[in-house]
């Protein structure tokens, strides 16, 4: 009996050749999913990339808005809490904002969910995007640990600069004007200098690492090692999509926090995007 061509799935070769997958979809599946992480393709992306997974993720948003808004809320009512409770320590509320550039990718993971389902053709839920966790629960709390280790670093080292840099703490307005004023060059060159180190190295390891992990059976090393290596091989384009992020997620702040009503899901559903495209199958 002669297959139908969409029965049989083929792999292409270099030569222009096509070879039958083997009849065990599930199998092949997931051999390849525990593939070493310098195995898996990368797939090449352009510098345009980016604006298309903002779009896509604009398009998710729209097509779940509770969810997203849900989550937007939280995300808001966090730099709201931030504001309250450190309103005597403002180099906290600095350190701990910048977290959101740094953990943010941990707490999108029930947008990644909702954008999963949409994908597959289903209708996403909110408590399904809340219980996403649940599904690879070892391996994101490894992960969400190490980011929130750095998370801690982070603050720590930022709370150093500003001891270093001024005679007590200033208070928040003199917090964020600091950050502007040209008298305190080496201030903000120290700043940013050590922002900038941890932020790029937890958006190397975490850029498509956490959906990697909700969307196929990996640990959290080997999904850190394919983020690294997307950043390490095409940074040009990732380059891209961190500095639209931390422009997005910065200009989402400023009117207290309001913007990430919006913005906090767009860019969680534009990142589940950016990893399908990037990380092939």
């Amino acid at each position: 009996m002669n297959a139908r061509p969409d029965d049989s799935p083929a792999t292409a070769k270099p030569d222009g050749l096509a070879e039958a997958a083997p009849a065990d979809a599930d199998t092949n599946t997931t051999a390849a999913d525990e593939r070493s992480p310098f195995e898996l393709t990368l797939h090449p992306l352009g510098l345009a990339a980016p604006l298309r997974w903002l779009a896509l993720g604009w398009r998710d948003f729209r097509r779940c808005p509770g969810i997203g808004l849900f989550y937007g809320a939280c995300f808001m009512a966090m730099g709201w809490l931030l504001m309250t409770v450190f309103e005597q320590a403002p180099a906290y509320v600095l350190a701990l904002s910048a977290g959101f550039l740094l953990t943010g990718p941990f707490f999108c993971l029930g947008l990644y969910q909702a954008s999963r389902r949409l994908e597959r053709g289903e209708q996403p839920d909110l408590g399904d995007s809340l219980l996403a966790w649940d599904q690879r629960t070892g391996t994101l709390a490894i992960f969400g640990f190490v980011l929130l280790v750095l998370e801690m670093l982070w603050g720590r080292a930022s709370l150093i600069v500003f001891a270093v840099s001024f005679d007590g703490m200033p208070d928040f307005k003199g917090s964020l004007l600091a950050l502007v004023n040209p008298e305190n060059l080496q201030f903000i060159v120290a700043y940013l200098l050590v922002g900038g180190l941890f932020a790029g190295l937890i958006f190397s390891v975490s850029v498509v690492s956490i959906p990697m992990i909700l969307d196929r059976p990996t640990d959290a090393i080997s999904a850190g090692l394919t983020s690294l290596r997307l950043v390490l091989t095409q940074p040009l384009v990732m380059a891209v999509w961190g500095a639209l992020i931390t422009l997005l997620v910065v200009l989402a702040m400023l009117p207290w926090f309001a913007g990430l009503l919006v913005v906090g899901p767009v860019l969680g559903h534009a990142t589940w995007h950016a990893y399908r495209a990037a990380v092939g199958d």
